[in-house]
């Protein structure tokens, strides 16, 4: 009889228990196209047929829609995978925009996508991503070019979805795409003065997606931080990022440990490619794969099957990194 009442408990807890693989790719966002060894490796394992693939940026110059930033292409650059074009627009884009405008900008932003694809010889799929951190003035005009690059581009038009667009969806709006892609990271501003993680800050980010099952477009992907930073400290409070710093950078002479991820600068000097003066202090910021696995079992308890897409494909942070993370958690009975 015990034997059999154990046997029924364990039926029950291994059919509430639910383990979840996802599939993963990367963002590329560098501005010449090349691959590394450790970049190459890193892609050719990755288990989905995309590489998400930045191509330029927009921002509005003196009332101009100007391209920032185009790619370039490397002999190098050579990949089975199909590219996700993808293109950063700045939120100040949109503002005091006509309709006339909204026109002319997906038609240019359409033409140097495709323009860029035949120069060279890109393998692309039928998607085109949007990256813009629209606000509440600026969404409407931000929905209306979405659909205008899908009427002229006759391709799938997606975009990113930023955590307080999430939490505050009312004020926000709901772009009219099919999919979004949720950016988990940025959690808070690293040129504020805080003790919290800029990049990712676990327990802020469930707080802003506390209601993500609510939210209407139900086709999710998403985004995680593998990036790391330095945070600069002047002896004014200002502070500067130097990218790709880790906390074996600080492991110098001329630094002082003053906590786990933190040093004060003893001596004045070069370092990392900039002159840094005596009493300067350095914030190490990066994210474990505990924190990582952490937000995907949030995320599996409120979304269907996620692909991820890690930001980004760089050298300096795709080497010795556990990319194939699963989430294992307990359902309610």
């Amino acid at each position: 009889m015990k034997i059999a009442k154990f046997l029924i408990v364990l039926i029950l807890l291994t059919s509430c228990s639910k383990k979840t693989e996802h599939p993963y790719t990367f963002y590329y966002w560098k501005t010449k196209l090349s691959l590394e060894l450790e970049e190459k490796k890193a892609l050719n394992e990755v288990t989905t047929p995309y590489l998400y693939t930045r191509f330029f940026d927009i921002d509005k110059v003196n009332g101009r829609f100007e391209p920032v930033a185009v790619i370039t292409k490397d002999l190098s650059f050579q990949t089975d995978k199909q590219i996700v074009p993808t293109v950063f627009i700045t939120n100040p884009t949109f503002l005091n925009i006509s309709m006339d405008e909204i026109q002319f900008l997906a038609k240019h932003v359409n033409d140097l996508i495709q323009k860029k694809i035949t120069q060279y010889h890109l393998k692309v799929n039928q998607e085109i991503q949007i990256d813009c951190d629209w606000t509440a003035g600026t969404r409407d005009d931000y929905f209306n070019f979405l659909k205008e690059l899908k009427k002229i581009s006759g391709k799938e038009i997606n975009c990113t979805l930023r955590l307080h667009q999430v939490k505050d969806k009312m004020q926000m709006g709901i772009p009219p795409v099919t999919k979004v892609y949720l950016m988990c990271y940025s959690t808070s501003s690293p040129l504020e003065t805080s003790d919290k993680n800029s990049i990712l800050d676990v327990n802020i980010l469930k707080s802003y997606l506390s209601k993500l099952e609510n939210y209407p477009i139900k086709k999710i992907d998403v985004a995680l931080p593998i990036y790391s930073w330095g945070i600069v400290t002047n002896h004014l409070g200002k502070h500067k990022l130097i990218n790709a710093l880790s906390d074996k950078d600080l492991k110098n002479p001329n630094f002082k440990k003053i906590s786990d991820h933190e040093s004060e600068i003893l001596k004045d000097g070069f370092y990392f490619g900039s002159y840094l003066n005596k009493g300067f202090k350095i914030k190490v910021e990066q994210v474990t794969s505990e924190q990582r696995n952490d937000v995907i079992s949030f995320l599996d308890k409120k979304i269907s099957q996620f692909n991820i897409i890690y930001y980004q494909l760089d050298s300096k942070f795709v080497s010795n990194q556990n990319f194939n993370l699963t989430s294992q958690f307990q359902g309610d009975f």
